[in-house]
């Protein structure tokens, strides 16, 4: 086993830490908070925002030094979005009503850089880069839609209402070729790019989407999303994106049978199949269809046996097509304390609320 000293961290993976955590001791109303400086986030409230300019907007920091100073900003959304999700989590524990409102004014940032304007990321608009609908923008929003307003009061709820459906429409423009695929990234009306970038498909991204989509349908009480969801972005992914020789979900696939350009395409990462997990028993749980409960159980099968490591903890991240390590480190800058607990916790919470309808 190889190992490296750490001297930076991701602002991703710090802000992921406080939010798992969070959610476990929101179900664990025994345990006591016993690090109070450690769980109300004060590095991340302290460092993880920067300036970026004198009149410009604050951006969330990618990696951060391990005393807090600023080595890099992406010029993008997502460190952003972690941050909203640990924030927002971080003020239902402890009660503080600041760490609401400052999620809420960097979600109200962030979908003005989506929606109105997106200079303030930093990113120049070159004569060649059309804009396009990419499936990760609008499936985050709805993740945040959802962490926002779960048990919050009505005026909160109404306040997300119109994102929320905004982003459902925009998650849908990525069902093509008459409903059998699902793009990853279509033009901003809604049809199919040329080239390898409109044939690329990610099962792991359209597998995530698929139980959010699940969440919302059943928060609102849509029985057609609901269909949708798991026709479209639970079995379609699986489908496509399964290795039938191997077993396993490949990372990256090209809808006309290509080889994508994306050099990982082929390998066989952790956090495709802990989407996997949860879409398929929680489209389960949401019809008792029998088929869905066999698809969570060969995934199940296959994630528990290539993944964890029994000898030292934790999961690899990254296998071989055959399914062998490939890159022997346990965590980096994209994975974090975040995909696995995440899954694990869900499938848990999902799987307990079964067991009590049995019984």
């Amino acid at each position: 086993m190889s190992g490296c000293r750490v001297d930076r961290c991701g602002c991703i993976v710090a802000c992921t830490v406080p939010w798992i955590v969070s959610t476990s001791l929101k179900s664990l109303k025994q345990l006591k908070l016993r690090d109070e400086k450690y769980i109300r986030g004060a590095f991340l409230r302290k460092f993880g925002r920067i300036n970026i300019g004198n009149s410009g907007p604050w951006k969330c920091a990618f990696c951060l030094t391990r005393d807090g100073k600023a080595v890099k900003i992406q010029r993008t959304i997502f460190s952003e979005c972690f941050y909203i999700m640990a924030m927002d989590e971080l003020s239902r524990v402890t009660g503080d009503k600041d760490m609401q409102l400052e999620a809420e004014q960097v979600m109200e940032q962030l979908i003005y850089w989506v929606r109105e304007d997106s200079s303030g990321l930093g990113r120049p608009q070159l004569p060649g880069d059309v804009p396009t609908n990419s499936m990760a923008i609008p499936m985050m929003l709805l993740c945040l839609v959802q962490q926002l307003t779960e048990g919050r009061e009505h005026e909160v709820i109404q306040m997300y209402r119109e994102l929320g459906t905004w982003c459902v429409q925009q998650i849908l423009q990525h069902i093509q070729r008459d409903g059998k695929a699902i793009l990853e990234t279509v033009s901003m009306d809604g049809t199919e790019l040329p080239g390898c970038q409109g044939r690329l498909q990610n099962p792991g991204h359209a597998l995530e989407a698929g139980w959010f989509l699940l969440q919302f349908s059943a928060a609102q009480g849509d029985e057609e999303l609901q269909k949708i969801a798991i026709d479209k972005f639970v079995e379609l992914p699986y489908q496509c994106g399964w290795d039938n020789k191997y077993g396993g979900l490949f990372y990256f696939t090209d809808v006309d049978g290509y080889c994508p350009t994306q050099l990982e395409s082929r390998m066989k990462l952790w956090w495709p199949h802990c989407e996997a997990l949860i879409a398929f028993l929680m489209a389960y749980t949401q019809t008792k269809r029998p088929e869905l409960l066999e698809r969570f159980c060969q995934v199940y099968d296959y994630t528990f046996s290539h993944f964890p490591d029994w000898e030292s903890g934790e999961w690899f991240g990254y296998l071989t097509q055959e399914g062998k390590v490939a890159l022997d480190f346990k965590g980096g800058p994209f994975k974090g304390f975040f995909h696995v607990p995440r899954c694990l916790y869900m499938c848990e919470r999902i799987l307990d609320g079964l067991l009590v309808k049995q019984n």
